[in-house]
């Protein structure tokens, strides 16, 4: 069998690099393949898909995406870092070995290869990925962050709406093909960029109507907050903080909703707040707002986020223990309004 390669020019950026390493070094225990190939500036992208453990339906399946917005770095280093420690440990970890014989894990670690190369929010086209999806909000949503279709030269441009972009629709195409396929599957999508603190977001995304997984989500949080009692994330769903059109993640839910599946996608937004407060003159650098630039800060944030990305295996392998049924459910269901939409537990 040949040897699976990273396809992309590793020179481009570092993260390439570093994926290019790993898919070289580790090719006999990862299946490795092509998402998508994309053209810009005379130069050919290809976004990889890596994937380990049981490929079993049966079995609970993870996914891991990040560097959608190419400025957030940060979130590509994290999944890079994590996917790496895995590989390492696999050589020796038994345990390890025995967990992944019941679960799939699947990397997109760059999603936006072009936006990554060029050092911008947008792909090649100017579009905002997380934008792009075909969902629209009834509520109104903030001026340009939540998505315009004026231009391409204005951010947050959500596309022409004529088509998802290629990166989109492979995004897309993975999650229904690799994880949505699996009996219980989650998703996380690692960005930066917004407050001083750590949250863990989960839709919706295009309106403030709770999902109807919403008890299944209080579990989740509340399974690691008895786990990890001093951890620092804020869990909440996106919309309490801004409303958008075009979420991918709420499509891609919708989407499993609407076919009775257990999909529960999730995102890391790293606050890179912090960074910028403890080093303002990050402010004047390229990707400054975004990502840790001191050599410390970056590998304290690489480690700082292999607690959750773990607890996330776990958490997916033991889904049968902790998924409320019946009356637990109900009651899930009521401190998860009372916490998240005290409105509507009034």
């Amino acid at each position: 069998m040949a040897r699976p390669r990273a396809q992309s020019d590793a020179s481009d950026f570092p993260e390439s690099g570093t994926l290019a390493r790993l898919i070289d070094r580790y090719h006999a225990r990862l299946a490795v393949r092509t998402a998508c190939e994309v053209n810009a500036h005379g130069r050919r992208f290809v976004v990889h898909v890596l994937a380990l453990g049981n490929a079993s339906p049966d079995v609970p399946a993870v996914g891991f995406f990040g560097g959608v917005h190419g400025v957030e770095r940060i979130g590509s280093q994290v999944l890079l870092a994590f996917l790496e420690s895995l590989l390492a440990r696999l050589t020796w970890d038994q345990v390890l070995n025995r967990q992944l014989e019941s679960l799939r894990l699947v990397f997109m670690p760059i999603v936006n290869p072009v936006g990554m190369a060029q050092g911008s929010r947008c792909n090649g086209n100017g579009v905002d990925l997380m934008r792009n999806g075909p969902v629209e909000s009834p509520e109104q949503v903030p001026f340009l962050v939540g998505g315009q279709r004026y231009s391409a030269r204005l951010p947050w441009f959500r596309g022409s709406g004529a088509a998802m972009e290629v990166e989109s629709a492979a995004l897309c195409r993975v999650v229904r093909e690799e994880l949505q396929g699996h009996r219980f599957s989650m998703a996380l999508g690692c960005h930066s960029g917004f407050g001083l603190r750590d949250r863990i977001w989960f839709p919706h995304a295009h309106t403030r109507e709770p999902i109807p997984h919403l008890p299944e989500l209080f579990a989740l949080q509340e399974l690691f907050c008895a786990a990890y009692p001093h951890h620092d994330y804020i869990f909440e769903p996106q919309s309490r903080q801004y409303l958008t059109h075009g979420d991918l993640w709420d499509y891609l839910y919708l989407q499993a909703a609407s076919e009775g599946k257990a999909f529960l996608p999730l995102t890391l937004e790293m606050g890179s707040w912090r960074w910028v407060k403890k080093s303002p003159l990050q402010l004047f650098a390229a990707g400054g707002l975004f990502n840790p630039l001191a050599p410390h800060r970056l590998q304290r944030v690489l480690r700082r986020h292999l607690v959750w990305l773990e607890f996330l295996m776990l958490a997916a392998c033991g889904h049968r223990d902790w998924l409320p049924q019946d009356s637990r459910r109900m009651h899930c269901l009521a401190q998860a309004l009372a916490r998240w939409y005290p409105e509507r537990s009034r």
